[in-house]
């Protein structure tokens, strides 16, 4: 009998090859690191004037005259103030300030002063005096040789120089001027040369006369005013007693 011959099995398939793999996805870059933020300026107060003293008194400001800018002396060595300064003046003090006696420039403000003194201080009724940090015997000398008729005043520590806002820092003086009224109103505040600081109290001098004129004119008015008020009542008096002598 002829041998039955079975038919071998297919081979299976060989599997289908692995996808390739995909390419590593790129990495991401790291985020950028957040910057710092800015540290925050702290806003500074704004610096005193010298040196954190009270800033100077301005013009139409009134000033508290008891301790303002401590002790001084004059150029005979006399202890005082400003206040007893302002105190026994008529109508206020002038203070100009200079560097150093005996030098150009101060000599010829000085002598501005003299040649002025009479123009500045009768009339107006102020009282002028020269400041500086010179001790009482250079203020003397230069008194004596310039022949001024007004006093030196000796501020060696600066202190009332300080107080007015012409202390240079930091050390030495500006030449400027100062003048207070008898109730501590500032009149006048300001650095300048040799003429210019006679020229700002001649300005106020003629300012000074021109408001003394105007009050002596309405004082004038109100007086003529009241005469002429008083006159009107006595002529109605007298017409009234007419009426009732008549009526008797």
């Amino acid at each position: 009998m002829p041998m039955e011959l079975r038919k071998r099995k297919a081979a299976p398939a060989p599997p289908p090859p692995a996808p390739a793999a995909k390419k590593q996805a790129k990495a991401a870059k790291p985020a950028p690191k957040p910057k710092a933020a800015a540290p925050v300026k702290e806003d500074k107060p704004a610096a005193a004037a010298t040196n954190g003293s009270p800033a100077a008194p301005a013009v139409g400001d009134t000033i508290t005259l008891d301790g303002f800018g401590g002790e001084i002396e004059t150029n005979d060595g006399a202890k005082t103030t400003l206040k007893a300064l302002v105190d026994a003046s008529k109508a206020g003090v002038v203070l100009f300030t200079y560097p150093k006696a005996s030098t150009p420039g101060c000599t010829r403000q000085v002598c501005l002063f003299r040649d002025s003194y009479d123009a500045l201080t009768k009339a107006s009724g102020l009282t002028v005096y020269g400041l500086s940090t010179d001790s009482p015997k250079a203020n003397t000398t230069f008194k004596e040789k310039q022949r001024l008729p007004y006093p030196l005043l000796c501020d060696t520590a600066a202190t009332l120089i300080a107080a007015i806002g012409l202390k240079k820092a930091p050390k030495g003086t500006t030449r400027g001027v100062f003048v207070v009224s008898k109730d501590g109103k500032v009149l006048a505040a300001q650095p300048g040369g040799p003429e210019k600081t006679v020229d700002v109290v001649k300005a106020l001098v003629e300012e000074l006369e021109e408001k003394g004129e105007e009050v002596k004119e309405a004082e004038k008015e109100e007086k003529e005013d009241e005469k002429a008020e008083e006159k009107a009542e006595s002529v109605n008096g007298e017409g009234k007693d007419d009426k009732e002598k008549e009526k008797e």
